[in-house]
């Protein structure tokens, strides 16, 4: 049997360059249970993958420690499963 997988998607603000999203994803891969992050700083989005639910609040603190913005998560937010 599988686990189910976490997925939440957010709005960063700020980031402009590949340097930047590097700086967001080594941030928010350090939030427990975060699996994996994309970033497009094209679009300003980020994906968190979790094992388990994520926690909303670590995951803006640990954008905002690395000096970017995050709005409310968008698409399938925190809570949301979907099987791998």
């Amino acid at each position: 049997m599988s686990e189910a997988t976490y997925i939440s998607t957010y709005e960063v603000i700020g980031m402009a360059c590949r340097s930047c999203a590097a700086t967001v994803t080594e941030e928010v891969e350090l939030v427990d249970g975060v699996t994996s992050v994309t970033v497009d700083v094209a679009s300003g989005s980020m994906t968190v993958t979790s094992e388990r639910e994520s926690d909303p609040i670590a995951v803006r603190a640990a954008v905002e420690e690395a000096g970017y913005e995050l709005t409310t998560p968008q698409g399938l937010s925190v809570g949301s499963s979907t099987q791998p």
